[in-house]
C-alpha cells in the first residue's frame, strides 16, 4: 500500500509538473500492473480524466480515441510498441507527452514523469473521472462523459463503494480482491480500485487461465472478484478431479456480469461454489439491477431488481411502458449520474427516452419486479415475423461436452428473411466434421423447440477479448455479405 501511496502521488505531481489542469485528459496503453493502477488513482485525485484503452485496438483505432479525447498525456508498454508508436503519430501527439514502460523508440521512459517527484500528497486535490469509450460495434467508440464531481477525490472514493455494500461487503472486513481480467474494462477498473479505497488487497492476473485464477483463489485466500459467463465456462470445462483439487472454500462474493449467463451454466456453478454468486446488469452509461444467490435460486434467469437510486423500465417503439410478461426495450436511469456521449448529441439524444437511457438490451419484468433478459435488440433473429433470441439456444448449446464456446445469429434466407446460424468452437481433439454437426443437432432437437434449432453449424474460433465480449458481427458481417438487409 505505501508503495502503491507514493506511486500515486508522485504521478499526480509529474502530471501538474507538464502543465496538466482539471478536466485534461490522460490515456493508457498498459497490461495490468501497479502503475496502471497508480495512474489511475492519480487521475482520480487530480481532476483528470482517464481512458484505459484495449490494447486489442491497432494503431488507427488508438488513434481515433487519443484524438477524439484531446488526449493530453499518453503512457504505454513495450508489449504494445507498434501499435502505440503509429497511434501517437497518426493524432499529432508531442514526444514530451508520450511514456512508455520500457523501451519504445519515440517516448520518453516513465521514470521520467516521476523522476525528482516526492511520494507525498499533492497539496491540491481535486476529483477526477475514468472516461470510457463505447466498445464500437456499430461506428466509431463513443467516449461515455461526466461532469466531474464537485467533491473531495477522499470522499469521492468513500461513495465508490456504494454498490459494494449492496452486495454484502464492507470496508477492511477482511474481504480480498482477485482482478482476473484486463483493466481496460469499465466494471473490472471500478471494482479494482474499489477494492483499494475499501483496503482489500488486490491480486492482479496478468492473463486469465481457469486453473490459474483457481490457484491463486487457493494462495492467495481469495474472497471476491468481477467474473464474466465466459469464465464460469472455461471453469467448468476442466475436469472434476481437477477443479475439486483446490480449496475454494475462503470465497464470499464472486460476482458476474457484462454478459448473459445460461441457466444451466449457473447452477453448476451454484453446486460448485455454493451460495457466493451475485450477479448485476449494468452498463457503462450508469442504472443497473442485482441479484442474489438466493433470489436467483428463486427466479433462475433473473438479472434482479432495480439497485438504490436507479430505475429501470421497459418502453415499447412508441415510449409506453409496458407490464410484467411483455417484453420491451430496456431503459434505465440513475439519480444524480447524468451522462452523455462526448461529441456526439446525436447519439445521446437517440439512446434517451423521456429521461431513461438503453444500450439496445430487450427484456422484462414478471410479476414479483425480477428483470429478464432476452437479447440484444441488435442480436435478435426474425424467421418469418417470429422473433428468435440467441442467447437462450447458446446457452444450450454451451452444455453440450464437446463445444468450447458458442455463437447464434440470423444469416439471410430468401424464403423467412433469415435462419438461424450457430457457429461453434469445439473442444481441442474433436473433429469439425459432419458427425460432430450430427451429434449437436441431436442435442439441440432433445432440449428446445423445432423453432429454435439452427438451421446451419460451422466451426470457428470464437473471436473474444479476455474479458469474455464476444465480437459477433466478426462471425455474422461474412454471410451477409452481398445480401442487403438487417446487419445491425
Amino acid at each position: 500500500y505505501g508503495e502503491l501511496y507514493e506511486l500515486t502521488n508522485k504521478i499526480s505531481k509529474g502530471l501538474a509538473a507538464l502543465g496538466l489542469e482539471r478536466g485534461d485528459h490522460i490515456a493508457t496503453t498498459l497490461p495490468n500492473s501497479i502503475e496502471q493502477v497508480a495512474l489511475c488513482l492519480a487521475a482520480f485525485q487530480s481532476g483528470y480524466y482517464i481512458t484505459t484503452v484495449n490494447w486489442h485496438l491497432v494503431g488507427p483505432e488508438i488513434a481515433y480515441i487519443l484524438g477524439d479525447a484531446e488526449t493530453k498525456v499518453y503512457v504505454t508498454h513495450e508489449r504494445f510498441a507498434h501499435e502505440s508508436q503509429r497511434a501517437v503519430e497518426e493524432a499529432g501527439l508531442p514526444e514530451k507527452a508520450r511514456f512508455a514502460i520500457g523501451d519504445v523508440a519515440g517516448f520518453r521512459p516513465f521514470d521520467e514523469l516521476v523522476r525528482g517527484q516526492d511520494g507525498g500528497r499533492p497539496k491540491e486535490l481535486s476529483a477526477g473521472s475514468f472516461m470510457f469509450y463505447t466498445s464500437g460495434t456499430t461506428g466509431r467508440p463513443k467516449g461515455v462523459r461526466r461532469a466531474l464531481p464537485d467533491a473531495k477525490p477522499d470522499d469521492v472514493s468513500k461513495m465508490s463503494g456504494m454498490l459494494f455494500l449492496l452486495f454484502g461487503m464492507q470496508p477492511h472486513d477482511g474481504h480480498v480482491h482477485i482482478t482476473q481480467a484486463p483493466l481496460y474494462h469499465t466494471a473490472v477498473n471500478n471494482w479494482t480500485t474499489t477494492s483499494l479505497h475499501w483496503g482489500h488487497p488486490v491480486t492482479l492476473m496478468d492473463r486469465w487461465t481457469p486453473e490459474g485464477a483457481l490457484e491463486r483463489i487457493q494462495k492467495y485466500r481469495v474472497t471476491q472478484s468481477h467474473m464474466v459467463p465466459t469464465m464460469f465456462h472455461r471453469l467448468l470445462a476442466l475436469p472434476e478431479e481437477k477443479r475439486n483439487s483446490y480449496d475454494v472454500s475462503s470465497l464470499r462474493c464472486m460476482i458476474h456480469a457484462a454478459a448473459p449467463c445460461p441457466v444451466q451454466t449457473k447452477w453448476k456453478m451454484l453446486e460448485w461454489w455454493g451460495d457466493v454468486i451475485w450477479e448485476y446488469y449494468a452498463a457503462t452509461e450508469g442504472g443497473g439491477t442485482i441479484v442474489s444467490p438466493q433470489d436467483w435460486r428463486k427466479y433462475p434467469g433473473t438479472v434482479g431488481k432495480p439497485w438504490p437510486n436507479s430505475e429501470v423500465v421497459i418502453f415499447d417503439d412508441e415510449g409506453n411502458e409496458l407490464p410484467p410478461g411483455q417484453s420491451g426495450t430496456i431503459y434505465m436511469r440513475m439519480g444524480g449520474n447524468e451522462f452523455k456521449y462526448y461529441k456526439d448529441e446525436a447519439k445521446t439524444k437517440k439512446a434517451r427516452m423521456k429521461g431513461f437511457f438503453t444500450v439496445g438490451d430487450i427484456g422484462y419484468f414478471n410479476d414479483d419486479g425480477f428483470l429478464f433478459l432476452n437479447d440484444r435488440a441488435n442480436d435478435m433473429i426474425i424467421v418469418g415475423g417470429v422473433n428468435i433470441y440467441p442467447q437462450e439456444i447458446e446457452g444450450v448449446l454451451h452444455q453440450h461436452p464437446k463445444i468450447k464456446d458458442v455463437a447464434v445469429f440470423g444469416v439471410p434466407n430468401s424464403d423467412t428473411g433469415e435462419e438461424i446460424k450457430a457457429v461453434v468452437e469445439v473442444e481441442d481433439g474433436v473433429p469439425e466434421n459432419d458427425a460432430t454437426r450430427n451429434e449437436i443437432m441431436a442435442f439441440v432437437k432433445d432440449q428446445m423447440a423445432k423453432q429454435k434449432w439452427p438451421r446451419s453449424i460451422d466451426f470457428a474460433v470464437m473471436p473474444r477479448d479476455p474479458n469474455g465480449k464476444l465480437y459477433k458481427r466478426k462471425l455474422k458481417d461474412p454471410y451477409w455479405e452481398g445480401h442487403e438487409g438487417r446487419i445491425v
